[in-house]
């Protein structure tokens, strides 16, 4: 910059760099903070600070005219530097802010981005930040949007997709080389086609805010490929960008979003408002620690050098604090607002309901989410846990929140390996587990469905592996989860031996069965209708190579065309996508059938003492299609075919006989796990046998009565 540029007062709202046409306006919360200023840099480099002299309210602002997108910029903050108080402000350390929009260039592990000198963490280190530190980026807020709508699907009719921007396309063979692995590679045809054909709404991506690679990563040749280490709340990671020009990766974002909108798919965000890239106090000064450090984190009573930790990852997010508290909500409804998403999936949630030290589901974060009339109205999704002490609270959260259903995930995977006395609980899970969620006024829809999730097996690994193989992650395998409630089919890893091998393919088709036709909101996992595998490895978090990347080439065809069988059944049946839990009360309009009943194999219906048998690998269940009790938008009464579920986790075929004919005299096969592939079969009568295979799913749809004959 050739001159000192001009300074006007500007505006102490909004928070950030915020560009108007004619300059930028500049604002910085910091309470302890006794100077400001905002260094921007040119493109070789150089430096020209400006000092921040307005204040109002604890925010630093200014307006500069002529500064337009593009330019990098940063913050210096003198202050009080008294770590064992929780006071880290060194003016020597570029800050990023807290509200960029976007973040250019990357941070380079030196010794001058951390408070202290190596070796000696009560040390004060003076070294200046700036030649080792990424920039933000004032960006231009304009886009043309056209004509974009959100989906605003609902719950009922959702299937989500849990997908990373990279992995997803960095090896698709349709998607051009110069967009794989970016938010262009998502956008492109091919890849919309292929969720599409699978009955996907939602792509929820893991983490793109933007994220810090971890130093001690880097240094084994490894780095953090899931993303759970934001720095930036607002800025989408450069990443994930093909656009060669700083800011670029705004512009391309929004792209993504109207192309999947367009195709009629929600974007869910993975969030993590929990914790940031700082780390511990041995970590580096980034942005908030040299910002406002007692503001942004919760610091340890009576010893505020150390940082409270109930995330596993050296700190937590101080949502006690307003400005705190503030930030995640301008985030939350920038993202909405300017980015057009659709929801998010709020990572260990249960933490940002520590409001003081126990989980609160009343706390200031939830209260102010209930009351915001942007961020209220997306999809809110938790994972609704955390490491702290009573953080495991899945089925806890308020009213309209929907949560990731570990509880689902377990029962499952359990009943599917043949664990024994799981009937009762499988039978509640897989209809919307009214035990969680309908005493606080929700509905099937609170449960996300899922059997794997980036976070443990894929899907093909789960049938395949006992035990975790994360030695590639080179920490001697002591990471990852080590009671998966996995089962290898007799034999660890890969093998050629065919009836294994069927077997395995088998266990998939009655997860993904399993999951498509409960009650609640199904989740598929990216690549598991692929048979993706990761070799046994559950803890992919550091590897960003074709490990963890999906293998196009390599793609199952069949599994692939029978999981888009699923989709096709579960969008044409809102049996299986109901919006109020079963009540098990006769429907008048059926003949005084309930809406739900549960067999024995034998064609009995399950009696109190069935069900506190306790060991049971078998049962059926029908579905009443007449019994949704529900309207459409248009105020019609919803009606729907009747179902017939048989589930049988035991090795050996089970026949199972069908009801008497008041629930329906004929019956014909739909789905069987056992032979995937669609055949031409029998009508079964009322009464009538079919023999399931073991370990196998057999779902019949009741036939209309047959025309009496002459």
């Amino acid at each position: 910059m050739t001159s000192a540029p001009e300074v006007w007062p500007g505006n102490p709202y909004p928070l950030g760099a915020t560009y108007d046409g004619s300059g930028t306006n500049f604002a910085l919360f910091s309470e302890i903070a006794e100077r400001v200023e905002l260094c921007l840099f040119d493109a070789d480099g150089t430096e020209t600070r400006v000092e921040l002299t307005e204040i109002d309210g604890f925010v630093w602002h200014a307006f500069l005219p002529r500064i337009e997108p593009g330019q990098r910029y940063g913050y210096r903050v003198h202050g009080p530097y008294d770590p064992e108080h929780g006071l880290r402000c060194n003016p020597n350390k570029l800050l990023l802010d807290p509200y960029g929009k976007a973040i250019d260039g990357k941070i380079e592990w030196d010794e001058s981005v951390f408070g202290y000198h190596w070796g000696d963490e009560h040390s004060r280190n003076d070294d200046d930040s700036a030649a080792h530190m990424p920039k933000c980026v004032v960006i231009n807020p304009y886009f043309d949007w056209g004509t974009d709508r959100p989906p605003k699907t609902p719950y009922a009719d959702t299937v989500i997709y849990e997908t990373h921007v990279k992995g997803m396309t960095i090896s698709h063979p349709d998607v051009p080389e110069n967009i794989r692995g970016t938010y262009a590679g998502m956008a492109h045809p091919a890849v919309i086609d292929h969720l599409k054909s699978l009955g996907v709404t939602a792509v929820e991506l893991m983490p793109v805010h933007h994220f810090a690679n971890d130093s001690f990563l880097q240094e084994k040749g490894l780095s953090n490929y899931w993303g759970y280490n934001t720095i930036g709340f607002l800025a989408p990671d450069h990443k994930y960008t093909s656009s060669p020009h700083p800011g670029g990766q705004v512009a391309e974002f929004k792209a993504m979003v109207r192309a999947l909108h367009e195709a009629g798919m929600e974007v869910i965000l993975d969030v993590v408002y929990n914790h940031t890239a700082e780390g511990n106090h041995m970590g580096p000064t980034l942005s908030f620690r040299g910002i406002d450090n007692p503001a942004y984190y919760r610091l340890v009573d009576g010893d505020q050098q150390y940082y409270m930790d109930y995330t596993g990852t050296g700190n937590t997010f101080n949502v006690g604090h307003p400005h705190t508290l503030q930030l995640i909500m301008d985030s939350l409804r920038y993202w909405v607002t300017e980015m057009h998403v659709d929801g998010f999936r709020f990572d260990l949630a249960s933490t940002l309901a520590r409001e003081f030290y126990d989980v609160d589901r009343l706390a200031a974060f939830f209260e102010l989410v209930q009351q915001d009339p942007i961020v209220s109205q997306v999809k809110l999704i938790a994972e609704p846990w955390d490491v702290g002490p009573g953080g495991y609270q899945v089925g806890n959260f308020p009213p309209q929140w929907t949560e990731w259903n570990g509880k689902y995930r377990d029962t499952v995977r359990d009943f599917w390996r043949g664990e024994p006395a799981t009937i009762g609980e499988f039978a509640a899970r897989i209809t919307g587990s009214a035990d969680l969620y309908e005493t606080s006024g929700r509905r099937p829809v609170a449960s996300i469905n899922f059997v794997t999730a980036h976070d443990g097996f894929t899907l093909n690994d789960l049938v395949s592996y006992n035990e975790k193989h994360n030695e590639a992650n080179q920490d001697d395998n002591n990471d990852g989860e080590s009671h998966n409630r996995s089962w290898n089919c007799g034999v660890e890893g890969a093998t050629d031996d065919p009836a294994i091998l069927e077997l395995r393919a088998r266990q998939r088709r009655n997860f993904l069965t399993t999951m498509f036709l409960s009650q609640g909101v199904p989740m598929i996992c990216h690549g598991d209708e692929l048979g993706r595998t990761q070799q046994g490895n559950n803890n992919g978090y550091c590897q960003d190579n074709e490990l963890t990347w999906i293998d196009w080439a390599s793609a199952d065809a069949d599994l692939i065309a029978f999981t888009r069988r699923l989709g096709e059944l579960r969008h044409e049946h809102p049996i299986f996508r109901r919006r109020r839990f079963f009540d098990g009360r006769p429907v008048r309009r059926s003949g005084g059938l309930p809406d739900i009943g549960w067999f024995q194999p034998l064609g009995e219906e399950m009696t109190d003492e069935d069900w506190g048998s306790g060991f049971g690998r078998a049962i059926a269940v029908y579905l009443n299609g007449e019994g949704l009790r529900e309207v459409d938008s248009r105020g019609q009464r919803v009606t729907d075919d009747s179902f017939y579920l048989c589930f049988n986790a035991d090795p050996d075929a089970i026949e199972f006989t069908l009801p008497e004919a008041s629930f329906g005299e004929r019956w014909e096969l739909v789905i069987d796990t056992e032979n995937p592939t669609p055949v031409d079969t029998d009508v079964l009568p009322a009464g009538g046998v079919i023999k399931v295979g073991g370990r196998s799913v057999v779902v019949l749809r009741r036939l209309a009565t047959a025309p009496a004959t002459a």
